[in-house]
């Protein structure tokens, strides 16, 4: 009982905050709050992201420097604290990192096409990986009609992955998602508790 007690004690009261605080310690008043609540096309990609494993493979936490070389390794300019997942009902932080960390892997790879070839396929952007799976039923291979689908994966012209000649991958609603949420995770902010480090 103690220990429910003594951490909702510390992480209870956590709420939004500004990056800097007044001298009595509030937030400065018509200033960003952060962390920011991801928006809803997101929210559904969080979904997905849960639904597909991603969680068993992928941390969702950079960690403080004599924990790890998270920092060095360029997963964040800032370690992360209890107050970075104060807006989401289900923190998704993981436990075992068989991938990359992906808290601000919207900051390292903000191209969405990058992603949707990653999950199309992960050799064509992280050949010689083979413990990433594919999600190739996130995609539908259709005939283009009259000009290419605006939203169709792009392709080196001399991809072997590529689909063949009058034909184009178009992600479904659920890579989409996925996609809004990886682009969503970003670790972009200061907050009083942990600043984020100068380059």
């Amino acid at each position: 009982m103690s220990l429910v007690l003594s951490s909702y004690i510390q992480l209870g009261g956590l709420t939004q905050t500004t990056e800097n605080l007044e001298e009595n310690g509030d937030p400065i008043e018509g200033e960003p709050l952060f962390p920011r609540k991801l928006p809803g096309i997101a929210q559904q990609g969080k979904a997905v992201y849960a639904d597909l494993g991603c969680v068993y493979c992928h941390t969702q936490q950079v960690r403080r420097p004599d924990y790890g070389a998270d920092i060095e390794r360029g997963w964040g300019k800032r370690v992360t604290v209890a107050r970075d997942y104060v807006m989401q009902e289900r923190a998704l932080i993981g436990n075992l990192r068989i991938g990359p960390d992906l808290m601000t892997i919207g900051e390292r790879q903000p191209d969405a096409n990058w992603h949707h070839q990653l999950l199309y396929n992960p050799q064509i952007v992280s050949a010689g990986i083979p413990t990433k799976p594919s999600y190739p039923f996130l995609y539908k291979v259709q005939k283009v009609d009259r000009a290419p689908s605006p939203k169709a994966v792009v392709f080196a012209p001399d991809s072997m992955y590529a689909p063949e000649e009058g034909y184009e991958v178009v992600p479904t609603k659920r890579a989409e998602a996925l996609v809004e949420y990886l682009l969503s995770l970003k670790l972009d902010y200061s907050l009083p508790e942990a600043k984020l480090i100068e380059e």
